[in-house]
């Protein structure tokens, strides 16, 4: 339950700090058969899929490099999905925003490759 809470907490903060960049919120936490995207935002006319990562403990790395391979996959899957249901595809990119101190956020841009 804490880590639910402490998820929600970083992707509420994650969210906030990109809408002070200049993105724009779409929608957060979607939910499909291959796992959840966090965040799905807009810088422009680019479609942001974000994956924020929290670690309160570098133990087994810092929070950026829990976005392992089959992780990516999984987004990339999720992702698809979700542009399934657009009528026109808009240029995309995947960034992750990750909490390693559970402060400051660290905002990967295009953070691994893109729908191809």
């Amino acid at each position: 339950m804490l880590k639910t809470l402490l998820g929600q907490s970083a992707e509420a903060r994650a969210e906030a700090f990109l809408k002070r960049q200049g993105l724009q919120a779409v929608t957060r936490n979607w939910r499909c058969r291959f796992g959840e995207i966090d965040l799905v935002m807009r810088d422009g006319t680019t479609l942001v899929f974000i994956e924020v990562r929290l670690r309160s403990r570098a133990d087994f790395g810092d929070a950026a490099a829990s976005v392992t391979p089959a992780k990516q996959q999984r987004l990339l899957a999720a992702a698809r999905l979700y542009l399934s249901a657009l009528k026109t595809l808009p240029p995309c990119r995947f960034d992750v925003v990750a909490y390693s101190d559970d402060t400051t956020p660290l905002w990967f841009k295009n953070a691994f490759d893109d729908m191809g």
